[in-house]
């Protein structure tokens, strides 16, 4: 009896073990359950909330006013900024609301900074013009600047703004560098004003020969052709010529003839002095003598004029020789030609100067002068030289009505050939201006002429107002001061990336 109520004993004890532990798994499970729905709703809290951030970013941007500028609102109060440029240099005009609704806006004094890159910032006041606020100022291009507005409306100042973006672009040092974009600064230079003109090389006639025979003859041998170089001295041919035989013969008889009076004056004299004839008769040979040495002389004058030289060959031999040390650039004469002697048989010209010609028109020669600095270009390869203006014709043509102007060149490598085409650019003044930037820097946008400036890792286009010009560098009169640095070389690039990137002229 008393063991078996022991044993039931236990067994409900068990079994009521088994079931708190049961519970206590089930409680824990549905607390483990409660707090993942506690999490997923904190979750969805949190997207819920990121949702809102959303579109609190979108709220900061400004929306788009009944005028199509931009709307910017402070609790009830708002002010709409547009550029208007129909008809008018850009200018702000500023529309004032309440309540969505619109008010006065001489109610509202309203003072609006302009913030660009690289530049002081720009105040603007306003003064009311029918139903908006004028700005007292020209907003000029580009349109890319950060706008800083404070507006005072019944005691209460508001403070707005926005920025907006033209004609920029973010570019590093590196994407610079392998984009072969070199930067510049702004600043002095000296531009000067130059006068182009198409001219052509030619010989310098002051080095320059036509070489005749001075003589007629037949051609034996001829030497050289044309484009040999020459040296002074040089036999080029040789001719047969029978009018040199017959002066080297008249040459001959009369040495041979002054030889003869020069010994019968010697024995006159001889015989004279031992008193064995009279003085009369030594004077007389003395004075054959003279006359034979004169007579000699003549013709070894002649001979040596014409080239004779009866030690050199034959008597009918003429040596023609080189003048100067040169270049053969003409030959006309060839092997068995009977040459007159007044016929030009070679051209030789030194080649290590020469001269550039070029036609100048009437109403430009006023501004020309002797001495003044001329760069001469190439027009067929890369080419250029330095020389100055040496001679200005005198005379104007009748039918061009021009002149001609020549500068000299040094040609010690040959490199500019007689007939070459040619650019000549003549500086005729040069004035130092205090803004310039690399010509090669400057692109057309839109309708403007900018540089890209350089502002951070940015850059920017900026329109310029354009002074003179050499081709080198270009005056600025306006949009760039000096120190701004800006984009002087490949600048192309930068414009192309501007491209792509597809800015947009924002109002």
């Amino acid at each position: 009896m008393t063991t078996k109520p022991k044993k039931q004993w236990l067994a409900i004890a068990a079994v009521l073990i088994v079931t708190l532990v049961l519970g206590a798994f089930i409680v824990s499970g549905k607390k483990s359950s409660s707090g993942g729905d506690e999490h997923g709703h904190q979750e969805a809290e949190a997207g819920e909330a990121h949702k809102d951030d959303d579109k609190h970013a979108e709220a900061e941007k400004p929306a788009k006013g009944p005028h199509g500028g931009k709307l910017l609102k402070s609790g009830d109060y708002a002010v709409e900024v547009t550029i208007f440029e129909t008809g008018v240099e850009p200018q702000f005009r500023l529309y004032t609301y309440l309540g969505g609704k619109p008010i006065d806006p001489a109610q509202s004094q309203i003072q609006l900074s302009l913030l660009r890159l690289g530049q002081p910032p720009q105040a603007f006041t306003f003064r009311k013009e029918k139903d908006y606020l004028l700005g007292d100022a020209v907003v000029e291009e580009p349109h890319s600047f950060e706008v800083k507005v404070a507006a005072t409306y019944a005691g209460k100042t508001h403070e707005l703004g926005y920025e907006q973006v033209e004609a920029r672009i973010a570019m590093s040092d590196d994407q610079l560098k392998s984009a072969g974009v070199e930067l510049g600064v702004a600043g002095p230079a000296k531009i000067g004003t130059t006068l182009r003109l198409l001219g052509e090389v030619k010989y310098n006639s002051d080095r320059t020969v036509q070489m005749v025979p001075r003589l007629a003859g037949l051609v034996e041998q001829v030497l050289v052709s044309a484009g040999d170089t020459v040296r002074k001295g040089q036999v080029m041919a040789i001719l047969s010529s029978q009018v040199l035989a017959d002066q080297r013969a008249e040459l001959l008889a009369a040495q041979q003839r002054l030889s003869l009076a020069r010994t019968t004056y010697e024995r006159e004299k001889k015989l004279w002095e031992e008193k064995i004839t009279a003085e009369q008769d030594m004077l007389s040979a003395r004075s054959a003598m003279q006359e034979a040495a004169i007579a000699a002389q003549s013709a070894q004058s002649k001979s040596a004029s014409l080239g004779g030289d009866a030690a050199s060959g034959g008597l009918t031999r003429y040596e023609l020789r080189s003048p100067i040390d040169g270049v053969v650039t003409e030959k006309r004469i060839s092997l068995g030609e009977a040459v007159k002697e007044d016929s030009a048989v070679f051209t030789v010209s030194d080649l290590s100067s020469v001269w550039v010609e070029a036609p100048v028109s009437s109403q430009d020669l006023g501004g020309l002068a002797v001495g003044q600095p001329t760069q001469v270009r190439a027009n067929a390869f890369e080419a250029t030289a330095t020389s100055k203006v040496t001679y200005i014709s005198a005379l104007v043509g009748e039918q061009t009505r021009s002149a001609m102007v020549r500068t000299t060149l040094p040609n010690p490598k040959g490199l500019w050939r007689p007939g070459l085409p040619v650019t000549v650019e003549v500086l005729l003044e040069e004035k130092e201006v205090p803004v310039a930037v690399s010509a090669q820097a400057v692109q057309d946008l839109r309708d403007w002429k900018v540089v890209f400036g350089r502002y951070g890792e940015s850059l920017e286009a900026r329109p310029l107002e354009l002074g003179r010009s050499d081709g080198r560098m270009v005056e600025v009169k306006g949009g760039l001061k000096a120190g701004d640095r800006y984009a002087a070389t490949n600048s192309f690039v930068v414009k192309a990336e501007l491209g792509k990137a597809g800015a947009s002229h924002d109002h």
